[in-house]
């Protein structure tokens, strides 16, 4: 089990609104300061974007609706609508509303809120900035990049075999086959750097599992590296940056926990660890479909997918 609920994010919250007094009837009267009060930081980026968007949506809907009063021109006859992430005075474009089925799963029912609830739109939050550095103006994003990591996932597996990373996955459930899928893929696509001998091998950049006796912020603060790593323990995942706890999630949904990890590099222009560049890349390109600039395409990126063009027959 996990040393302490403290330690995970949305609890993180919980005790941080109670601390202040402040109930759920509360939130929705909240301004932009009071969030930035609530939770400074540039850690809590995400949290206060969030936290804004769940109580403020319909209103932002009805400032698009009105350009011409609230929002002016952009001097081509076109409106430029404000969106209100919390902590930038930068003006950027209006998201659409995220594909149904995601918001109904995570607001049920409509228009409630509980701290569980903001932790899974925390999500949903970094997978629509994603969506808006990668492709803006498909609304579809986040399906399509489900299914394009569903598509290479099934191909992994059988390269993992072919590779002697993996055994036949027939009698493994969907958490076990994920988590050995997470530890095989630094070594399907491996980097010719080593990563530093206090972290282990190399999918430790990635991924860790919490031992029963392990506190969770204890490894966090001896961790040798700043990427993005997805914990596990017995029941809950947690996605830290850092020292920092950033999400938390049910485990059963381990299975898209490698978007998430790329979404955060996206979301704080984070550079990829040399340990597992190469992979990262290979995600990039492959997954996320943005290619790798000539540039930045290293001897190690071409072999790793040279290889894995020719084992899928592409």
């Amino acid at each position: 089990m996990c040393r302490s609920a403290s330690t995970w994010p949305h609890a993180f919250a919980t005790e941080k609104m109670r601390a202040a007094d402040i109930s759920e009837a509360l939130l929705p009267t909240l301004s932009r300061q009071d969030i930035r009060d609530l939770f400074p930081g540039p850690e809590h980026f995400l949290r206060r974007k969030a936290t804004w968007k769940l109580f403020h949506k319909e209103q932002e809907v009805q400032q698009a609706a009105s350009p011409n009063q609230e929002n002016g021109s952009n001097g081509r006859g076109q409106a430029t609508v404000q969106v209100n992430p919390c902590v930038s005075e930068t003006p950027r474009p209006s998201n659409p509303t995220p594909p149904q089925p995601d918001v109904q799963e995570i607001l049920d029912p409509p228009r409630t809120c509980s701290y569980p609830t903001l932790n899974m739109l925390f999500i949903l939050t970094v997978m629509d900035e994603l969506r808006c550095i990668l492709d803006r103006s498909n609304p579809d994003f986040i399906s399509d990049l489900k299914t394009s990591w569903e598509s290479f996932y099934g191909k992994a597996q059988f390269y993992g075999v072919f590779k002697k990373l993996l055994g036949p996955s027939t009698t493994q459930d969907k958490v076990t086959r994920s988590i050995a899928m997470m530890k095989a893929l630094p070594e399907m696509f491996p980097s010719p750097v080593a990563p530093p001998k206090n972290l282990g091998h190399a999918s430790e950049a990635m991924v860790h599992i919490l031992e029963p006796t392990e506190n969770p912020n204890t490894y966090l603060q001896r961790r040798p590296v700043f990427s993005p790593v997805l914990i596990i323990c017995d029941s809950s995942c947690m996605l830290a940056i850092g020292s920092t706890p950033v999400i938390t999630f049910p485990k059963e949904n381990i299975d898209t926990a490698v978007l998430y990890l790329l979404a955060y590099y996206y979301t704080f222009h984070l550079t990829y660890p040399k340990c597992i560049a190469t992979l990262l890349s290979v995600l990039q390109s492959e997954v996320q479909q943005d290619a790798i600039h000539d540039s930045y395409a290293t001897s190690s990126y071409k072999k790793a997918l040279s290889e894995w063009k020719k084992f899928i027959g592409e």
